[in-house]
């Protein structure tokens, strides 16, 4: 199979020139959306009901596709009224399945757009574009012997991919503790699932606090659902309060470089670290356009500034809007610093920065 896979991307590059401005992948994307690899897309196979209000969307990803860690989360792209809103959603699927299938779970939003639109109205055979993968709240390769998960509400979508990565590793297994909350056993999402795991598998211990009888979960829980919290290296996830509380009890007991917490920022922050002088030119091969970047400013504005038509949305990094292939070179993240090189890459062009010379296919 990578011999096949070699082959057709050599023929895709010989053919460029005769489909030039467009590229060969173009045309394959018109013919079936899974098949071109410059936007990736996944096609719905099924909608499976987990918790009223939520859904699990199984996809067949494209060309595109090049897979996640358990724990990342996916822009997903949904067309509405002709337009491509954008959002994220953690991976519950595990990493690699024999069947190439993986699995969002989507939950409706208070006033969402797009969270309705994915519950309710996305039937089989829907085609949804797919961003990078991101995240490192993940599983680590190196395993800790003790492990202890925290969630509320749709926090649970995260974990509930590293449980599954977990339950498909051979032995031995991590002794897990999950807690996890919800206002009743009904609202827990993958509660069936969850509560008969707890009692199926030796290695996992299962906890669920229910907020209508007994209140919001709170840090002093949990030295009754796990006394041996502080031996434990902990992934929480959940609403900003349970994540406030639980950050400040971890920082109390001196343990705070064991918790890993999933939060998301709304503004580009840049990596007071970063080389300020790594910008370069940029060819923006679509219009042919070359122009030199510093490094701090974003290569969306880049764009614009020389008057190429850049896709966008929220332009802070929240919306996946603005998303363009890389095509060659290194740029990179103004929010956290990490440089990006691989090409064909899907890049956030409104936080992203020239890291040396560079091409964009836009």
């Amino acid at each position: 199979m990578p011999e096949l896979s070699a082959l057709a991307s050599r023929l895709l590059n010989a053919a460029s020139w005769l489909t030039s401005p467009h590229t060969p992948d173009d045309y394959l994307g018109l013919i079936d959306p899974l098949l071109g690899a410059r936007f990736p897309a996944g096609r719905v196979t099924a909608v499976s009901p987990e918790a009223p209000g939520a859904v699990t969307l199984t996809l067949r990803p494209g060309r595109g596709w090049s897979g996640h860690r358990p724990g990342q989360y996916l822009p997903v792209g949904v067309e509405m009224a002709g337009v491509w809103h954008w959002r994220t959603y953690s991976l519950t699927s595990a990493p690699g399945r024999e069947d190439g299938l993986l699995t969002i779970t989507v939950k409706i939003a208070p006033d969402g757009r797009v969270s309705p639109q994915l519950v309710r109205r996305t039937p089989p055979g829907t085609v949804l574009r797919l961003g990078p993968t991101q995240g490192e709240f993940v599983l680590p390769d190196h395993l800790p012997s003790r492990i202890l998960w925290v969630t509320a509400g749709s926090g649970i979508t995260p974990v509930m991919g590293m449980l599954r990565t977990l339950m498909h590793r051979r032995p031995p297994h991590p002794d897990v503790v999950l807690v996890h909350s919800a206002p009743s056993a009904r609202d827990s999402i993958f509660g069936p699932e969850l509560r008969m795991a707890g009692r199926r598998l030796a290695w996992l211990d299962y906890r669920e606090h229910h907020t209508r009888p007994h209140g919001r979960l709170a840090p002093d829980d949990l030295g009754r659902l796990c006394p041996d919290w502080r031996e434990r290296e902990t992934w929480a996830c959940g609403p900003v309060g349970l994540l406030d509380a639980v950050e400040c009890h971890w920082a109390r007991a001196g343990l705070g470089e064991r918790l890993h917490v999933e939060r998301f920022r709304l503004d580009p922050v840049l990596s007071p670290d970063r080389d300020a002088t790594s910008g370069g030119p940029v060819l923006f091969t679509r219009t042919g356009t070359e122009v030199t970047a510093d490094a701090t400013t974003p290569l969306l504005v880049v764009g614009e500034s020389a008057g190429v038509a850049m896709p966008y949305g929220c332009r802070r990094g929240i919306c996946f809007g603005c998303l363009t292939p890389l095509a060659y070179g290194h740029v990179r993240d103004l929010r956290t610093g990490e440089v990006h090189d691989r090409t064909g890459q899907m890049i956030q062009t409104c936080v992203s920065g020239a890291a040396g010379p560079l091409t964009l296919d836009a």
